[in-house]
């Protein structure tokens, strides 16, 4: 069993089910509205934790009922929340999710207490990130919380999954250096590379470019074309998608990062394995609407055929 400490964002999202997207200045109606918990963080937490592993979590959450709520989420799922402070400075963070009827979304995020953990915070928990075996961290907390929970971590021999989404075009050179693998999407190597990719050897052209940063492992997900995977001594891979219908893509790239956490080994020797499995776990979560209430179990995941992989 995989011991996982995630640093990251625990948020209350309200979702909003529309036709299309709508446009600057224009104004759609919605055929639906639910609230649900949420945060890339407290999402890849769940994942984790429903598909095996032992995890703790370090973030923040504002000293209302809202924060008290989605605390109580991450305890339904067995999470250890010891590393969870509550502020009365702020309010917990919020996320406003408008999906369409191709599952698209767009995301407006009020960072809040996710914004607020401090590096004393991070120092208090240092016993929870030693004793781990991974540490998983995002871009939807202050960078100094994942620079001193990576620092933490490499002291103590623990590997560091840095999943940098929200995108940015400049990563700190210092959470780099203490980054082992790093997890984004297509749109955040773009973003992180200043190269599109448009194609497989502009794909493999910007993973290099992340290698050439000091990143020795990279994992880039395709949403429905699959994941591609990089090691900085050459070996590379594509893993397919599994063909579904999607509904909603929200927390599929969580289920991704949560799911493959519990299942690779620490030398990275079976990650052919491990993304297939994340692959599997995220091809459920679309089928479904929300975030964390559409993460599954591995249960679910393992009693699914594997007859619909896209060869």
């Amino acid at each position: 069993m995989n011991k996982i400490t995630v640093v990251g964002s625990i948020n209350f999202d309200t979702t909003v089910r529309t036709e299309q997207l709508p446009k600057p200045g224009e104004t759609v109606h919605s055929k639906e509205m639910f609230t649900n918990g949420g945060g890339k963080g407290a999402n890849q937490a769940i994942a984790a934790a429903r598909n095996g592993g032992q995890v703790n979590f370090i973030g923040a959450i504002g000293n209302d009922d809202t924060g008290k709520a989605l605390l109580g989420l991450l305890e339904q799922d067995h999470i250890h929340t010891a590393g969870v402070r509550k502020l009365d400075t702020t309010r917990t963070g919020s996320a406003y999710v408008t999906v369409n009827d191709e599952g698209e979304n767009s995301i407006i995020i009020y960072g809040g207490a996710n914004q607020a953990i401090t590096d004393d915070h991070i120092d208090e928990m240092r016993g929870l990130i030693a004793e781990s075996d991974y540490v998983i961290a995002q871009f939807e907390t202050n960078l100094s919380s994942i620079e001193r929970s990576f620092e933490i971590a490499k002291q103590h021999q623990v590997t560091t999954i840095l999943n940098p989404a929200p995108a940015r075009a400049i990563i700190p050179e210092r959470i780099i250096q203490l980054t082992d693998m790093l997890i984004p999407n297509e749109t955040e190597l773009e973003t992180i590379s200043g190269q599109a990719i448009t194609n497989e050897q502009e794909l493999i052209a910007a993973t290099q470019k992340v290698h050439d940063m000091g990143i020795p492992t990279v994992i880039v997900t395709l949403g429905s074309k699959g994941a591609f995977y990089s090691f900085a001594n050459g070996h590379t891979g594509f893993v397919p998608a599994f063909d579904v219908k999607a509904v909603d893509t929200t927390a599929a790239g969580d289920t991704f990062i949560g799911a493959l956490a519990t299942k690779i080994s620490a030398d990275f020797s079976n990650i052919k394995e491990a993304i297939i499995y994340g692959c599997k776990a995220a091809s459920l979560t679309v089928q479904r609407y929300g975030a964390q209430q559409s993460i599954p179990y591995e249960s679910e995941i393992l009693s699914e055929s594997n007859s619909f992989v896209t060869e």
